[in-house]
C-alpha cells in the first residue's frame, strides 16, 4: 500500500511539471511578440537603405528602445541610448547587427528585428499603357519583366516592341530600347535589365 501511495506521488508531481512546462512555454511564446509587416531585415536583400526610408526597429522586451524611424538627411537614424547611427548606403542586416553590437553594452543578447517599412528612396516609374501606371517601391532586385507584371501588365494597345526604359547616369540621360516579345521568345534576354531606382519604363 505505501508502495502504491508513492507511486501516486511521483505520478502527480510528474504530471504538475508537465502542466507548469506547457504554460511556461505557451507564455514565452506569447511575450514574443511579432513585428508588424514590412520587409526584413533576413529578407531584404541586398537593399540599400536611404535617405527619405522609414524603419522600424524592434528589440525584444524593450518597447522604450523599439520604435518607427525615419532616415535623416544625413543619413542617420537616432535611437536611446544609441544616439544617431548610420543607416543609409546600408543593407537592413547590416543595421540589425549594428544595433545589436552597440546595445550588447547595455543588454545582455539583445534581440534586433529591422524591417524596412517604406522605401521612399528607392523607386520606380512604369508610364504608358499598362493596367497599373505609376510610381513602385524598389525594395529588391527586379528586371523589367518583374516590373511589367507589378504594373499588371500590357493594356491591349500597349507597342510590346518599342519599350522604352529612361535612365539618369552620370547626369545624362540613357535611352534603353526594350522588347518584350523579344525577351519571353528568348531572342534577346540581355534586354530583361535589372531596375534601377529612379527608372522610368515608358511603354507606347
Amino acid at each position: 500500500m505505501g508502495m502504491e501511495r508513492w507511486k501516486g506521488m511521483v505520478a502527480g508531481i510528474v504530471v504538475a511539471l508537465c502542466v507548469s512546462l506547457a504554460w511556461h512555454g505557451g507564455l514565452w511564446a506569447a511575450e514574443k511578440p511579432e513585428p508588424a509587416s514590412g520587409v526584413k531585415a533576413e529578407t531584404a536583400g541586398t537593399y540599400r537603405i536611404g535617405k527619405g526610408d522609414v524603419l522600424e526597429i524592434h528589440v525584444w522586451k524593450e518597447p522604450v528602445l523599439s520604435r518607427e524611424t525615419f532616415v535623416r538627411m544625413d543619413g542617420m537614424i537616432s535611437l536611446p541610448l544609441l544616439d544617431d547611427l548610420q543607416a543609409a548606403g546600408r543593407t537592413p542586416m547590416e543595421v540589425k547587427k549594428d544595433i545589436q553590437k552597440r546595445l550588447s553594452e547595455f543588454l545582455e543578447t539583445p534581440e534586433v528585428t529591422v524591417i524596412l517599412k517604406e522605401a521612399k528612396s528607392q523607386r520606380f516609374y512604369v508610364i504608358g499603357e499598362v493596367a497599373k501606371p505609376g510610381e513602385y517601391e524598389l525594395t529588391t532586385d527586379i528586371t523589367v519583366l518583374q516590373a511589367f507584371a507589378m504594373a499588371g501588365g500590357f493594356t491591349e494597345w500597349a507597342d510590346k516592341d518599342k519599350v522604352m526604359i529612361l535612365r539618369r547616369e552620370g547626369g545624362q540621360e540613357k535611352r534603353i530600347p526594350v522588347s518584350y516579345k523579344d525577351i519571353v521568345k528568348g531572342k534577346n534576354p540581355e534586354q530583361n535589365v535589372s531596375i534601377l531606382a529612379g527608372d522610368t519604363i515608358v511603354v507606347p
